[in-house]
């Protein structure tokens, strides 16, 4: 696992030594550069930090070429099938002087070209300069699903890309301004979808694509995506029979991705994911004993009326019955004092309080393993989250009798946040439905992911900027999601606009950004290529969200891990891996949201109506609405722009390495 930088006609060595340094988190163990200069003055750099997984010798150093010079990768992500192309390779002729997947990527790309990333099973972000045309060429790729990340900017013939985007703000000419209409994304799904980024000119080659860069030309294509099949499809398998191949192939994807040099570890919290995974791991043959797990709990001060926290216990429980090493990792973290530095770490606002959760839990595991397997996916993958149902509930509930909706709705809405009670989260779920139910299903589920709409950000923005932005073309990678699927049952179309926009933008980011901050590397064996297209293909929608007014989510995986976890696992409700925001803002975060959001810097910063922003503040301390979604949007978005376009980037960022030293 390492953090990438290059550039192409654009910088210098030194250029790339600061791009390089600034992601020193992301690599510790070792640092490396490559640079070509050509006849005509063209200048090509890459650079790498690394975080040793495989072949910790110096063998595995990067920047990294084959055997005669001519092609040099610098590469971030492990591939689990690396074994079986070196040894397909070695048969064709090629030499190896290392153990790492890195160079069976360097020897793919001579045998196939850009046809290699078809056959890498992992996580990836890479990028190869091959010098032996009559000019050089950059060749790019991203993994399938968008785990790790690879952020460019292209101007004017020149290239510069990294790992993180605070890297590219190294580079001369690259300046941190915001995109308007980045923006207006990030207040309606608390995130900036691919290809976008908050920064203006800074862009993110999506999951499941690749990119060429010839004599000044950038060339952007897509080499793979998840597909479903038609809604009238008919699958032949039994449920008995598919939750037994559904069982191997995950136990399978589990054990490849085990592979390491360094010790490796899991999270554990009560859900049904990352139960799996760790029972997969106690299982395998190539298992460690004892297998360490980690589970992050809050003092009960902060559950108190929090449904998305996990319990502890039964964690603790499972991991007795497993044989495996439970340490739960009990916080109060200084928040106020944290936060910035993990917005730094972010390199765009993302306005979702579970990168605390996911912060902590890595810097604590750190201390014993460098690699942790990780749940992400799950959800997408089987069916799992609660607004899969919610669609079918609202579909019901718009056949109910006028004067009935009529009277439910203005009920729901005048409803307090019932903060502190366990009805907080089911309220909200119950607000988010009927604000929605009238609409179209698309639109429905759309509106159904977003924190505010249309008329709510219109009424936030200052008169200056609301003239600068068209709010109906925030959720256009939405149903552009839609319209590729368009043919599939609804709930694949559910899950396949969730695998491309919400868990890559928003779960994988936060994963990988947060425990790069704690030099972990985090794996995800629900993500694995051949395990996603089966499931896509293979099991009927019915068999992942069963029955109807109380449906089972993932059913068909549940029946899969039958004779591997309790019945508490089972049973176990849906949790997120979340943190108490409720207890935050009211607490720990009380005077730092009154001097970031106080009127003076709101209309300062000229992007918000200082009294829309205010009334939302007393509306949620006071219990009437619940916005600390949104209050919390503001506080994020307001400390990405002091360490970003404020000029204290640097300053903050100094202090997070330290404080993560």
């Amino acid at each position: 696992m390492c953090g990438i930088s290059g550039l192409a006609n654009w910088g210098d060595r030194e250029t790339l030594a600061r791009m390089t340094a600034i992601q020193a988190h992301r690599g510790p163990n070792d640092s490396g550069f490559w640079q070509h200069r050509s006849p005509d003055g063209s200048f090509f750099g890459l650079g790498s930090r690394r975080l040793s997984i495989l072949d910790l010798s110096a063998d595995g150093r990067m920047p990294m070429s084959n055997e005669d010079g001519t092609v040099w990768i610098t590469y971030n992500g492990e591939i689990y099938n690396f074994k079986e192309l070196r040894h397909e390779l070695e048969g064709k002729g090629h030499r190896f002087g290392s153990h790492t997947d890195t160079e069976v990527i360097v020897h793919l790309y001579e045998e196939e070209g850009a046809d290699c990333v078809r056959r890498l099973n992992g996580m990836f972000a890479f990028a190869i300069c091959d010098l032996r045309g009559s000019s050089p060429t950059l060749f790019m790729a991203r993994d399938h699903f968008g785990i790790k990340p690879f952020y460019y900017c292209h101007r004017n013939g020149r290239l510069a890309f990294a790992s993180e985007a605070k890297a590219l703000l190294e580079v001369e000419g690259i300046e941190a301004s915001i995109d308007v209409h980045a923006l207006d994304q990030y207040l309606t799904f608390l995130w900036v979808p691919d290809p976008k980024t908050q920064f203006q000119g800074i862009f993110k080659l999506p999951a499941g694509h690749c990119a060429t860069f010839h004599e000044g030309d950038l060339k952007i294509s897509q080499y793979w995506d998840l597909s479903f099949p038609s809604a009238n499809h008919e699958f032949r398998s039994s449920e008995t029979g598919l939750a037994e191949e559904i069982r191997q192939r995950f136990q399978n994807s589990v054990e490849r991705q085990m592979v390491s040099d360094v010790p490796l570890g899991a999270f554990l919290s009560a859900g049904l994911d990352s139960s799996s995974i760790v029972a997969m791991m106690a299982m395998a043959k190539t298992a460690r004993a004892p297998l360490r797990t980690y589970t992050i709990t809050f003092p009960e001060k902060y559950r108190k009326g929090e449904n998305t926290l996990d319990d502890p216990a039964v964690a603790a429980r499972l991991a007795a019955k497993l044989g495996c090493e439970n340490q739960q990792i009990v916080v109060e973290p200084d928040v106020a004092n944290l936060l910035p530095k993990l917005c730094w770490h972010m390199d765009e606002p993302t306005a979702d309080p579970a990168i605390v959760t996911a912060f902590l839990v890595c810097q604590e595991a750190s201390r014993d393993v460098t690699v942790l397997m990780s749940g992400v996916g799950g959800d997408e993958l089987f069916g799992g989250y609660r607004k899969y149902a919610a669609h079918y509930w609202a579909e019901a509930y718009s056949r109910m009798p006028g004067w009935m909706r009529g009277a439910a709705e203005s009920a729901i809405a005048g409803a307090p946040n019932m903060r502190g009670s366990a009805m907080k989260g089911r309220l909200r779920l119950a607000k988010k439905m009927f604000r929605s139910a009238a609409l179209a299903r698309e639109e429905r589920f759309i509106r159904n992911c977003t924190y505010l709409d249309d008329r709510q950000r219109g009424g936030l923005y200052s008169e200056e900027l609301r003239g600068e932005i068209d709010t109906s073309l925030a959720v256009g990678s939405h149903k552009d999601a839609f319209y590729k699927v368009r043919d599939a049952d609804f709930l694949n179309q559910m899950l396949y606009l969730d695998t491309k926009i919400f868990m890559t933008c928003l779960n994988l980011t936060y994963n990988d950004k947060m425990s790069m901050a704690s030099s972990v590397e985090v794996r995800v064996p629900f993500l694995d290529r051949e395990l996603a297209e089966f499931v896509a293909w293979n099991v009927p929608p019915g068999l992942k969200l069963k029955g109807f007014l109380s449906p089972t989510t993932k059913h068909i995986f549940r029946r899969a891990m039958a004779d591997v976890l309790p019945d508490e696992v089972l049973r176990q409700p849906k949790a997120g891996f979340a943190a108490p925001t409720d207890y935050w803002l009211a607490n720990d975060l009380t005077e730092m949201t009154d001097d970031l959001l106080s009127e003076s810097r709101v209309r300062d910063r000229g992007l918000f109506r200082a009294d829309g922003v205010q009334k939302m503040i007393r509306q949620h301390r006071a219990g009437k609405q619940d916005w600390s979604m949104q209050i919390w949007q503001m506080l994020t978005l307001e400390l990405w722009m002091q360490s970003f376009m404020d000029g204290t980037g640097s300053r903050v960022g100094r202090h997070a390495e330290a404080a993560i030293a």
